[in-house]
């Protein structure tokens, strides 16, 4: 399973006021508390976190069949944080997602897989064509055939990204 999410931080700087009493405390872990608010970018810091949460959560959707808003129970560890590109992982109870953040200057997108492996076979589509939802969960169905593979689809502000495997 695959599992995505995206944040416009152009609208999230606008709309969001995660510097509010108790908005962290909220969503975030105390250790990941500690992680935004030693970062020499907090903000880049809480969306990237939210953005990890957000991608695992899609999985776990779909696995579980689970619904609600359950921020603290994903966690976010292993942090591997580099300019561009970061990697790490998301726990929920015994369920371990794996995921790959590109942060830029517009936007943050986190992809999470149940696979590490499968971070290398992402494929990104251009437009909702061919896909279609099954059970209200998105899967892409290839031209003239009748199987089908996991889509992950997140749209925030000026952005909106599909992928499969």
């Amino acid at each position: 399973m695959i599992g995505n999410d995206i944040v416009d931080l152009v609208l999230a700087q606008k709309e969001s006021h995660w510097q509010r009493k108790g908005f962290l405390d909220k969503i975030f872990t105390q250790d990941e508390q500690l992680l935004i608010l030693n970062s020499t970018k907090p903000e880049l810091m809480v969306w990237n976190l939210w953005s990890r949460k957000e991608a695992a959560y899609k999985i776990y959707n779909r696995n579980t069949q689970i619904r609600g808003y359950i921020p603290l129970q994903f966690e976010c560890f292993d942090l591997e944080l580099n300019d561009a590109v970061n990697y790490g992982k998301v726990v929920i109870q015994d369920f371990v997602y794996y995921t790959k953040t590109v942060v830029s200057d517009e936007h943050i997108n986190t992809i999470a897989v149940e696979n590490k492996d499968y971070l290398e076979r992402i494929k990104f589509l251009k437009n909702r064509k061919n896909i279609r939802k099954i059970n209200g969960i998105p899967a892409y169905f290839e031209v003239n055939e009748w199987s089908s593979t996991p889509v992950s689809i997140s749209h925030h502000g000026r952005f909106e990204q599909i992928i499969t495997i």
